[in-house]
């Protein structure tokens, strides 16, 4: 694929990219960010990519690394201020409004019912839809519908928990 096409496949698929960013961190601005990222780091490694390979799932693939990566990094810098805050550190971070209460959300995922924490973890530590359902012996749709029903908990209890 030489460079003029590549680059229009990536600009053909953003909008399909963008759903599924946003069905990873729905947030409508960081859904924005993670296009972004995954969109960077495509043309950064265009050279990479193989001819005889599905263009599409190499980008969803980048972009569900790059969401995992980010994930790990944002609950380091949870632990990481859980740490500070019980040593009674007064320092500033750049992410103080984005910092939730590791504790907080460690309760909740750890008081849902175990049929829904299980699959939401597998898929926090970077499982896909298809292997956790085979690993749970579980239709697709169903591990789908108890990641979702997490994601809203944490959203719900999030929100409460910073008001």
């Amino acid at each position: 694929m030489n460079k003029l096409n590549f680059e229009t496949e990536v600009l053909a698929i953003q909008d399909e990219l963008l759903r599924f960013a946003y069905k990873l961190t729905n947030d409508p601005e960081q859904a924005k960010d993670l296009l972004n990222e995954t969109t960077l780091k495509a043309l950064d490694h265009k050279e990479e990519f193989k001819p005889d390979t599905n263009f599409r799932g190499w980008m969803y693939t980048i972009m569900r690394n790059i969401f995992i990566i980010n994930y790990r990094k944002e609950i380091r810098n949870l632990t990481f201020m859980e740490h500070t805050d019980s040593l009674s550190c007064d320092m500033n971070f750049e992410s103080t409004e984005a910092a939730y209460d590791f504790e907080e959300i460690r309760k909740t995922i750890n008081d849902l019912p175990k049929e829904y924490r299980i699959p939401y973890s597998m898929h926090v530590s970077g499982f896909k839809y298809r292997e956790i359902a085979e690993k749970l012996e579980l239709p697709e749709e169903t591990v789908k519908n108890r990641i979702e029903f997490c994601r809203e908990r944490l959203q719900i209890a999030l929100r409460e928990g910073i008001q």
